[in-house]
């Protein structure tokens, strides 16, 4: 009895700690018409986990990793339907072409930076080739994104090593995930202010099926920052070519997951409308910008007595694109709110979003 007290008890000081993080509707800006889920996380939708291991060390590493779990079993052997879709292709997304071919995802997701994708496949293939069931697998397609925080980081140091993706692996858990300047988001940028983690998600009524939808993202990237339709970085005087020395280059990592039964063709079809969320935020996907997308689904595929799948009918997944829509805008806009100032690499500087008078702009 005492231990469901304590545990009981712990459940309520993690459920406050994640609300008391700074996150848009904290301050008052709603996104979107659907309503999120209880976490307002990827892992609202079931049996999705999310690891991280953030990596800050004197005054020139700040990187990580953040590990996307569509479930917790052995994803080789219990692979999940899953595509693929490139905004603009200036990036190291590994592991593309087989989703693209089989459609379908057999290993964990690791985010990490560019020079480190290399120790994200070792940290994959260190912890499924050792799972029980896969004592003969000659052939495994791990996947790896990144974005590149060499601003803030020293990347050419390639901090990352294959341990710390296996730890990102193993602690992975549902529930409350934590944003901003943490994991692979550790010492990215957006729209010129600090940039990170964030994750949103959105809940349908039942009418319209009652799946859920959930995005997490690694926002580095730039543009004209919008929030609500609001151009806030031209209020603020932050914004990609306001002068020469500034860039739009960049990039943003997008893994969307649902519990809708979908397949292959119309998860990728899901998956070009969380860019149109990207859109949303003021983002341009420009030149040096690698914008890619991973869309999978957890729901276990079920054959009727005919011999076909059940999956939903294209006009079933109209609702799946706006949740996917929203669910993107705001987790890119999560990343920014809940990221703090962070000095890094060289001494540089990078401030945070001014949420008070971003929030201003809306009372007003």
């Amino acid at each position: 009895m005492r231990y469901l007290l304590i545990l009981s008890l712990l459940t309520v000081m993690v459920h406050r700690q994640v609300l008391a993080q700074n996150s848009a509707r904290n301050y008052g800006i709603s996104l979107g018409l659907l309503t999120p889920g209880e976490w307002n996380a990827i892992t609202d939708v079931p049996g999705v986990a999310v690891g991280q291991v953030t990596l800050k060390e004197g005054e020139n590493i700040r990187t990580g990793v953040t590990a996307v779990l569509p479930h917790q079993h052995n994803l080789f052997q219990q692979k999940v339907p899953a595509a693929v879709f490139v905004g603009n292709g200036f990036g190291k997304l590994v592991g593309t072409t087989q989703i693209q071919e089989l459609g379908n995802l057999e290993s964990p997701i690791i985010l990490t930076n560019t020079l480190s994708v290399a120790a994200g496949m070792e940290g994959i293939l260190d912890h499924m080739l050792f799972l029980e069931g896969n004592e003969n697998v000659g052939s495994l397609n791990a996947v790896v994104g990144e974005t590149n925080d060499g601003y803030l980081n020293d990347i050419r140091g390639r901090h990352v090593k294959p341990d710390d993706v296996r730890e990102a692996i193993k602690i992975a858990k549902g529930g409350p995930v934590i944003e901003g300047n943490v994991g692979a988001g550790t010492g990215t940028v957006c729209f010129g202010f600090k940039g990170g983690i964030g994750t949103s998600s959105r809940k349908l009524p039942e009418s319209l099926g009652g799946f859920t939808v959930g995005v997490l993202v690694q926002s580095n990237f730039g543009g004209v920052l919008q929030i609500g339709g609001q151009p806030v970085g031209k209020i603020l005087g932050q914004y990609s070519y306001k002068n020469q020395l500034e860039s739009a280059d960049g990039s943003c990592m997008i893994v969307v997951a649902t519990d809708a039964p979908v397949d292959h063709r119309n998860l990728e079809r899901i998956a070009r409308r969380a860019i149109m969320g990207l859109a949303r935020t003021g983002g341009i996907a420009s030149n040096g910008s690698g914008d890619y997308v991973l869309a999978f689904s957890t729901t276990k595929e079920q054959l009727l007595t005919s011999g076909t799948t059940a999956t939903l009918g294209n006009d079933q997944v109209t609702p799946l694109f706006l949740a996917t829509i929203e669910a993107t805008e705001e987790a890119i806009i999560n990343s920014l709110f809940a990221a703090e100032d962070m000095k890094g690499k060289n001494g540089r500087i990078v401030k945070a979003l001014p949420k008070e008078k971003v929030s201003a702009l809306f009372r007003e």
